[in-house]
């Protein structure tokens, strides 16, 4: 509702607040110290856990199994930024392909493919390794210093392998390896591994690669983007589960700023700054010097030294067991005060950078867990936290859900609308949610202050509003009551409209493309999927009046999926429903 200024409340709202409480679930603890974690792409309910001496622990639900997934001590030196530092799995449907970045035994960065045994995938054959060979004919990149490895490994939506390089360690970059367009230190790199198992490199540089064409610059061709310190995990915006493709990494500062940088799907060539700035500011101790090139992509974000020492990237989430409210927020961390952190973003297309729009802390919510170091997504979009003390955490919410209002009723008189309803049990007070279209809340956010079952709001303009009431106990909201419509001034209907016709559906994997018709005055359509026939228990998902397809990923199952339309005057009945089989 818009509602005058007089009675203190907001006129709109464009985000809604984070409102469940975010919680740990310890998947494994005693671990050595680990630097990275990696879901399974095949196995269902396996991670590896990556431990900084050179052993890789699987854990199939909570259990480590006693056989490592691999173990290349032998092969590492070990000890401060060095060791076992990265692992990642190609995007091949069989899983088969594994790649690791290490510190050699003087030191040096490896990135070596292995494969899993044929005869037990949860543990890789040691004799299938192929490190890459890298230009000038090494199979490893020369570190002038212990420090700054990176060591992140991760498949964009391209299927091509990113790798972050630090530039090369010691303070400020004494040789500005960022900047210098013929070393591999202080970059992004993106190269195909998609190569026969013969091929001695092990890689071929993907043609579209910015630099080969010598725009802005030429450099070596294996590179994506310049300036970065020490890329400490990143990732892609994962669209199989509805994300944007977008790039996010974490770079850590030299002695002033953290910062996640971004860049949307298949932008290349940019100059993230360092060493002539760390986050938007000049660097302090380095005399100021041209970049290799312009212009310089300002971070997403930045922070100083009174919220943490060492950002850990982290992803954009998109599972389903935190809530709505989470989907689309960036997480991240900081390593050395060990707080948590997710921000919603909105991307600008025109500049190519990406906006934080609020940014929330969640490290009272659940407590100091010590260095985070990585995170890691499963196939279905849940996050967990890799600590380095050994151990991994699922970030869940709070189950312990207060009622929902109920029996909602709306009265009008002139420009007055008084709401009321049954009271839910422990409630602190209530928030009144009132969007342009059914379950939305774009229009209006209140929190009423009181715990009295009931709510006047006064010069209320014209217009049709979806209202709904949800309980709060301290800061965790209840599921939304039922949902009344509110008409004010002329109603822009006399009926329901009819329901939509002709749904139908294709499959392309886990992603479900669903097609519809529907005429009449709309405004709004929803679609709705459950497990059994005429449920919605699985999903109800509220699309723009204009809307006629819709695509989505979704785990292996059988749904029952209709859609409807709706206006001022009600909801028409259901399409037609399709029973849909997600292998």
């Amino acid at each position: 509702m818009r509602i005058r200024a007089s009675v203190c409340f907001l006129l709109s709202i464009t985000s809604v607040p984070v409102e469940a409480q975010l919680r740990t679930q310890t998947v494994v603890s005693g671990l050595s110290p680990l630097v990275a974690a990696a879901a399974d792409p095949v196995q269902p309910g396996v991670i590896y856990a990556v431990q900084q001496n050179g052993v890789v622990r699987t854990v199939q639900g909570s259990t480590v199994l006693p056989t490592p997934f691999l173990d290349v001590r032998t092969a590492i030196a070990f000890g401060g930024e060095r060791g076992l530092l990265g692992m990642a799995f190609a995007p091949d449907t069989s899983g088969g392909r594994v790649f690791v970045n290490f510190t050699n035994t003087n030191g040096d960065t490896v990135v070596a493919r292995f494969r899993r045994s044929e005869a037990n995938p949860l543990v890789v054959d040691p004799a299938s390794r192929l490190d890459l060979r890298w230009p000038g004919g090494n199979r490893f990149i020369s570190q002038p210093f212990s420090n700054h490895n990176g060591g992140h490994l991760a498949f964009g939506s391209d299927g091509y392998l990113y790798i972050g390089l630090g530039d090369g360690g010691s303070g400020n970059d004494p040789n500005n390896n960022a900047q210098n367009p013929n070393t591999l230190l202080g970059k992004m790199l993106r190269i195909d591994v998609s190569v026969a198992d013969g091929d001695a490199a092990g890689y071929r540089v993907p043609p579209d690669n910015p630099f080969l064409r010598g725009v802005p610059i030429a450099a070596l061709g294996e590179i994506w983007a310049f300036g970065l310190r020490n890329p400490w995990r990143y990732s892609f915006d994962d669209p199989v589960l509805g994300g944007t493709g977008a790039l996010f990494i974490g770079d850590v500062g030299q002695g002033a700023r953290e910062e996640i940088d971004y860049a949307p799907d298949g932008a290349g060539g940019r100059n993230y700054g360092w060493r002539v700035r760390e986050g938007t500011i000049a660097t302090p101790g380095v005399s100021p010097a041209a970049p290799a090139f312009t212009p310089l992509s300002e971070p997403m974000l930045d922070y100083d030294r009174s919220s943490g020492t060492a950002v850990t990237g982290g992803y954009v989430y998109r599972g389903r067991e935190l809530g709505n409210d989470y989907v689309g927020r960036y997480f991240f961390a900081d390593s050395g005060s060990g707080r948590l952190w997710s921000v919603a973003w909105q991307p600008d297309a025109d500049t190519g950078r990406a906006t934080v729009t609020s940014r929330v802390e969640h490290t009272a919510e659940v407590g100091r867990l010590g260095a985070i170091v990585s995170f890691t997504e499963d196939p279905s979009g849940e996050l967990y936290l890799v600590i380095y003390d050994g151990r991994i955490l699922k970030l869940v919410v709070d189950r312990r859900a207060i009622a929902a209002p109920t029996n909602v009723t709306a009265r009008t008189n002139g420009r007055t609308v008084a709401l009321a309803w049954t009271a839910a049990s422990g409630a602190t007070q209530y928030r009144i949610e009132a969007g342009s279209r059914a379950g939305a809340s774009d229009l209006a956010v209140v929190d009423t202050g009181s715990t009295q079952a009931s709510f006047t709001a006064s010069g209320v303009g014209d217009g049709v509003y979806y209202v709904r009431v949800r309980a709060l106990s301290g800061v965790t909201a209840s599921e939304a009551s039922n949902e009344v419509v509110v008409t004010m001034g002329a109603a822009p209907c006399t009926s329901p409209p009819a329901a939509p016709a002709g749904l139908s559906a294709t499959l392309t994997g886990r992603l479900v493309s669903l097609n519809w018709t529907a005429s009449g005055t709309i405004t709004s359509i929803v679609l709705e999927a459950g497990s059994t026939p005429g449920a919605s228990n699985v999903a109800v998902v509220v699309l723009d009046s204009s809307a006629r397809a819709m695509s989505s990923s979704a785990a292996s199952g059988l749904y029952y999926v209709r859609v409807r339309a709706t206006n001022a005057c009600g909801s028409s009945a259901g399409s037609n429903e399709l029973a849909i089989t997600v292998p």
